[in-house]
């Protein structure tokens, strides 16, 4: 039950949610190997890392890119000989009502959220068989818990990676571990991607009124990492405790 020593992977691990992960398993003793498309964000989070005398190295990723993923995977086991965790967190959210007719935006959304989890499957799974061990975590979205206004396009992306979570692990066997992971409202940059300034500025609002630390993700994360190997945990769901 330690996370010490283990090899974890995470994408979009610049900011927010992925940086936070990364530091909080780096001071577990996880070795961390950070993917994101800023380059200067991820040297920046291995550096402090490094400094706090953790273990970290990094490489640019898009995760729309398949090749990207197998190059973070390959990464992870030429550094350091192996790879226990993949945590596919990379998303983008720019929401909007279907009116607005952001065609660009929902392909955008299906091709990081839904594809960029796939291709991470993808590149982990023949080292977690050949292992005979490893763990997948998908962060997903309480999004699609509740479905609102604005968030029809998004949601259904989180949604169909929670289907797949749920599929990998029914296929998973007893050596494979699949966990998902639903923030809810984060304070975070996440509102960064949007491209309808009116949602935009209701989105930032909301989340400084009652946006939680990303480092609760982190720590909901580190849990599902430390149980033993023979305890999944499928599940977890986190979000403010003022959130509807």
């Amino acid at each position: 039950m330690s996370i010490k020593d283990k090899v974890i992977a995470i994408t979009g691990a610049g900011s927010g949610i992925g940086r936070a992960t990364a530091l909080h398993l780096a001071s577990l003793g996880g070795r961390i190997v950070l993917g994101a498309r800023r380059e200067v964000q991820i040297a920046s989070a291995a550096e402090e890392i490094q400094t706090a005398g953790g273990q970290a190295v990094y490489r640019s990723t898009d995760v729309t890119r398949r090749t990207d993923l197998e190059t973070l995977v390959q990464l992870a086991c030429e550094h350091y000989g192996r790879l226990d965790v993949l945590v596919n967190n990379a998303g983008i959210g720019p929401i909007s009502q279907f009116d607005a007719l952001r065609v660009d935006d929902w392909d955008a959304m299906i091709d990081v959220n839904i594809k960029g989890v796939l291709y991470g499957i993808a590149a982990a799974l023949p080292v977690f068989r050949r292992q005979e061990a490893g763990h997948i975590i998908n962060v997903v979205s309480t999004a699609g818990l509740k479905i609102v206004p604005t968030m029809g396009v998004y949601a259904a992306t989180k949604n169909a990676v929670r289907t797949i979570t749920e599929a990998l692990r029914q296929e998973a066997g007893p050596t494979l571990r699949v966990t998902e992971v639903s923030p809810g409202m984060i304070a975070t940059s996440f509102a960064d991607s949007m491209t309808d300034e009116a949602v935009k500025l209701a989105i930032q609002e909301r989340s400084k009124a009652i946006g939680i630390s990303p480092d609760a993700i982190a720590r909901g994360i580190a849990f599902a990492i430390e149980q033993p190997s023979d305890v999944d945990v499928g599940s977890i769901v986190i979000r403010p405790t003022a959130q509807d």
